[in-house]
């Protein structure tokens, strides 16, 4: 393990000057001829994503993170007329995210509350029409959870899904600062050609530089290639208010990983390149689940939660990669499941000790972000050059900006 005390990191350390005329505000119109970042063992050079490919080395595993943004604000006006906004955070009732969306009827999910203090109680309504049918929506808040709400949301058909509610009357939430209004583009932009598995409230921006040409060029180089889902919640905007990390508390966040996922990072050595941080957070978690299972296989898919200091408590790991990730198809295997299922707290910042991903293409993120700690750990602590270099060289910044591929 390292030597830097992660806890005590000071993330006033992790700040720079962004110029708001450098954050992208909407895409270019080709996905993947935005500029690409190269960072080869400390040497920095630029080229355009659609070249991608060549930097990567024949026959290695590249995971993706298949999740889909839903339109995840709901608007309700009072017979007051103030405006309240809903923004869906996880579901709660039922918890697991492809029953919600099929729910019919009645639904419950943790949200966050735009102009709270004005919804201090009753019920919230808003007609909508689905397929020539008028329905009425009700929102109405049960409880408080932690720093959430739980809303219990009703509509009076028994045909009609949730999931077609939210494209019916839902917003996608584009990040806050982009501050602009989200346009109808963003449906499109805002979501990864290989988008599949509803449940983001935010996408994962490093693959929305990827396009069917370069998924095929990929494969062309002998990239091997595999998916897996985080579902990415609201925190990911969260800024770190605490003047030390261990005053930062991550949102848990839902990862499902398949077995022939598994089966093909054994394959690799337990060795792969990360399309994004959401795709990192849950490879290395991976490891802190076999981790758990070489001490116990009698574990619920609850207890398989990665906690956020769990990889700096853990000082006497003794396993290899490979054998967490057998441990973990072992599981898998003794509890007729295809496919691993549970959540992720995980920080990763300077101090840790990456386990399994070797490269990692991701975009320039906010100064005194979780995101900025992630990377800075994986260039150890060489993250100061290469912003630097994309500041001086045109490189566009945050979800809609530019991109990297970091090897380090």
């Amino acid at each position: 393990m390292s030597t830097i005390d992660t806890k005590q990191i000071q993330i006033k350390d992790y700040n720079y000057d962004l110029p708001d005329l450098r954050i992208a505000k909407f895409p270019l119109s080709q996905r993947d001829h935005s500029k690409l970042l190269v960072y080869n063992h400390g040497q920095i050079s630029d080229d355009l994503f659609y070249n991608l490919p060549k930097y990567l080395p024949k026959g290695a595993l590249m995971i993706f993170n298949n999740t889909k943004v839903i339109q995840a604000r709901l608007h309700f006006h009072k017979e007051t007329g103030a405006l309240i906004e809903v923004f869906l955070l996880e579901p709660a009732a039922p918890a697991d995210y492809e029953l919600m969306f099929q729910s019919v009827g009645h639904c419950s999910w943790l949200c966050m509350i735009g102009n709270l203090k004005k919804w201090k109680e009753g019920t919230l309504n808003q007609q909508i029409e689905i397929n020539g049918k008028n329905i009425t929506l009700s929102a109405k808040r049960i409880k408080e959870v932690g720093t959430s709400q739980w809303v219990d949301f009703e509509w009076n058909s028994d045909n009609i899904s949730f999931a077609e509610i939210l494209d019916a009357v839902g917003e996608l939430p584009i990040p806050p600062y982009l501050n602009r209004a989200t346009q109808e583009s963003d449906k499109v932009t805002y979501q990864t050609v290989y988008s599949k598995i509803k449940g983001s409230v935010a996408a994962p921006t490093a693959g929305l530089h990827f396009t069917k040409n370069v998924l095929e060029d990929l494969d062309k180089h002998g990239i091997d290639r595999e998916e897996l889902t985080l579902h990415v919640g609201a925190g990911t905007f969260k800024p770190v208010k605490s003047v030390k990390i261990e005053g930062h508390e991550m949102h848990s966040e839902y990862i499902c990983v398949k077995r022939q996922t598994l089966e093909k990072l054994v394959s690799h050595n337990a060795e792969a390149i990360a399309v994004g941080t959401t795709s990192v957070r849950t490879i290395e978690s991976l490891y802190y689940i076999g981790l758990k299972l070489s001490k116990s296989l009698d574990l619920q898919e609850h207890e398989l939660h990665v906690g956020q200091w769990e990889p700096y408590d853990n000082d006497n790991e003794d396993i290899t990669p490979v054998q967490a990730i057998k441990n973990i198809i072992t599981y898998l295997d003794a509890n007729n499941l295809n496919a691993l299922h549970t959540s992720t707290q995980i920080i990763i910042a300077p101090g840790y000790d990456y386990k399994i991903v070797k490269m990692l293409v991701t975009n320039f993120h906010q100064p005194q972000s979780t995101l900025l700690l992630l990377v800075s750990a994986f260039v150890k602590g060489d993250w100061k050059r290469i912003y630097q270099y994309a500041l001086s060289h045109d490189f566009r910044f945050l979800s809609y900006g530019d991109s990297s591929l970091l090897i380090p």
